[in-house]
């Protein structure tokens, strides 16, 4: 099975901070890590190539230090990654990611592709999506169990919904994105962190993708951030402290009126 992981370096923060001036998200001095639902991703595909054999490739758009992603990849046990970064790849939304992506991954050759199910600092869960249509193969969202059927060349996935799961075969390539509790990530071995740095790094530009630069990034994007800013934060309830119901009735009717809501 030849299986392709893309992943994404993320901002490890648990409180998003916005820039008063610009109103930008402020990245300056925070550390990054690997997007937590990429991890079930990959480590999947590990488990795939253990059963079935094959190579898993990790693939990732970013800055130059996006490349620490993938050596946490590599060190996980992938074989080999590629970093996509380019300055013509900046401002780009999930449709241009997704289409960068998938210019990358037509050079290659895969069976499955696997996604985390969203990225944790813009929570779309597009992109996996976008990049199935825009490589032309099905894809199954939201997947908390994977079973593959290398003879008959399909897979049978069971997908959360809204009302529980489905299971849904589907014939090879396909691509998947997986939830939290499709597995548990292992932890890079010391073998694996110190084998990593002799593994294959491959680095694209978007010459090597040979597209028109106005497909790409912010020029290629299809939606517009108009505005970035933090919600107002919740202000202290009012507390009714009158014994006497009819009392406590009188005042909450009179904040209420005050608040122009009756």
């Amino acid at each position: 099975m030849r299986v392709v992981v893309c992943v994404k370096q993320v901002p490890e923060i648990t409180e998003v901070k916005i820039d008063p001036v610009t109103h930008t998200l402020v990245r300056e001095g925070v550390p990054s890590i690997l997007n937590p639902f990429d991890e079930f991703a990959v480590e999947e595909a590990l488990r795939i190539r253990e059963k079935h054999g094959g190579e898993v490739t990790v693939v990732t758009m970013g800055p130059p230090q996006a490349r620490e992603a993938l050596v946490k990849c590599l060190a996980m046990g992938a074989d080999r990654a590629i970093l996509l970064t380019d300055r013509a790849f900046a401002g780009a939304d999930t449709w241009a990611t997704a289409y960068t992506l998938s210019l990358a991954i037509r050079q290659l050759d895969y069976d499955i592709i696997l996604c985390g199910k969203q990225a944790i600092d813009g929570d779309t869960a597009q992109v996996g999506p976008e990049l199935g249509e825009n490589l032309g193969i099905p894809q199954i969202a939201f997947v908390k169990k994977v079973e593959v059927d290398e003879k008959a060349r399909k897979v049978i996935a069971h997908r959360e919904t809204e009302d529980g799961y489905e299971v849904v075969e589907c014939r090879l390539p396909v691509l998947l994105t997986a939830i939290k509790g499709l597995n548990e990530p292992r932890l890079p071995s010391l073998m694996g962190i110190m084998s990593a740095s002799k593994k294959e790094i491959r680095t694209m530009t978007a010459t090597d993708l040979g597209v028109n630069l106005e497909e790409l990034g912010l020029k290629g994007s299809l939606t517009e951030v108009v505005q970035v800013f933090a919600p107002q934060p919740r202000q202290k309830g009012v507390v009714i402290t009158e014994a006497d119901p009819a009392a406590a009735a009188t005042k909450i009717l009179g904040f209420l009126q005050s608040q122009g809501i009756v």
